[in-house]
């Protein structure tokens, strides 16, 4: 049974759809929602939480209805918003349990939860701190922790990535890669940055201007391409005069040589080519598609007048 489904779902503000006819089944996992900034990304959590009726159309998250289920559905899953809602003059711990007393679990059993979870999120140390004083990496795992306490089914994560830095970025996607893998618990997450969900998901949804441009599963995105990245330490202009006069189709982007592959021979050939002019291999791998490719094989539909909503463009942080 699909964790959430839509069908015609559609939400018109005065001057802008948000969501556009959508129809989409998602299976349990860790999935993926994609789009730019505006896509319509947080206005569909907040219709699948019950917060927000939408114009038309109907959702199911577990197989609740939105319309008459919503107070079952908020029991029954976690959510982690993206903005800024952690009262700054309570501890994590004090925030947490509190979040778990309101999802209906007992004194006890709430600070045992609270405990448990901030020492998964990384925070067990720094619990009993005033959350004013955490850094942003900080404070997003707070926001994950309330959002995992009282074991949901589901989580709801939106752009749990932003504002951190590389480095907390990654440690926020391997949790969030735990959460599916350890704990069982099915994750939607968005983002706007595309590399962050071939990482971690299963599955993903891609939406622009509110509508549904794809859903497949990651590895359908990234299959292999049929072009050979070819990176050396130097004499890379060499290398590719040299590819240029066996007949290879070749040309550079960056420091890399890219070649189109023309059977086992242009593996042969790129490895003789190195050896003749005395060069040091680095890499020599068969590229994979990326995600953002969707955005530049399928035309944006027509918004209404007044909508912006671009396409992430090639080269789109990833």
């Amino acid at each position: 049974m699909p964790i959430i489904a839509t069908q015609g779902l559609t939400m018109r503000f005065p001057r802008v759809t948000a969501l556009d006819d959508l129809s989409v089944a998602v299976e349990p996992g860790v999935v993926g929602l994609v789009g730019a900034n505006g896509a319509g990304k947080s206005t569909l959590i907040k219709i699948l939480l019950g917060l927000l009726p939408p114009s038309t159309g109907t959702a199911s998250v577990l197989g609740m209805d939105i319309a008459r289920e919503g107070v079952k559905i908020r029991e029954s899953v976690g959510f982690m918003p993206e903005y800024e809602c952690l009262p700054p003059d309570v501890s994590a711990t004090e925030f947490v349990v509190h979040m778990a007393r309101m999802c209906g679990l007992p004194p006890t059993a709430a600070r045992e939860r609270a405990a448990d979870t901030l020492r998964h999120v990384g925070l067990y140390e720094e619990r009993y701190r005033p959350i004013g004083g955490y850094s942003t990496g900080m404070r997003q795992r707070v926001k994950l922790a309330q959002a995992l306490v009282h074991d949901p089914k589901l989580v709801f994560l939106d752009e749990p990535t932003n504002g951190l830095d590389p480095a907390g970025r990654d440690e926020m996607l391997d949790l969030i890669r735990r959460i599916g893998a350890e704990f069982g618990i099915s994750v939607l997450v968005t983002s706007h940055l595309l590399g962050e969900l071939e990482r971690v998901c299963d599955h993903v949804v891609i939406i622009d201007g509110g509508r549904l441009l794809r859903s497949q599963a990651v590895e359908a995105y990234t299959t292999e391409s049929g072009v050979l990245t070819v990176e050396v330490d130097e004499g890379r202009d060499a290398l590719h005069r040299v590819l240029h006069e066996h007949g290879a189709a070749v040309r550079a982007e960056g420091r890399f040589l890219v070649v189109d592959i023309a059977g086992e021979s242009t593996y042969d050939l790129v490895r003789d080519g190195v050896a003749e002019l005395g060069l040091r291999l680095i890499r020599m791998e068969q590229r994979r598609h990326h995600i953002e490719e969707v955005f530049q094989e399928t035309p944006a539909a027509p918004g209404p007048p007044g909508a912006n909503v671009p396409n992430l463009p090639q080269g789109a942080p990833r």
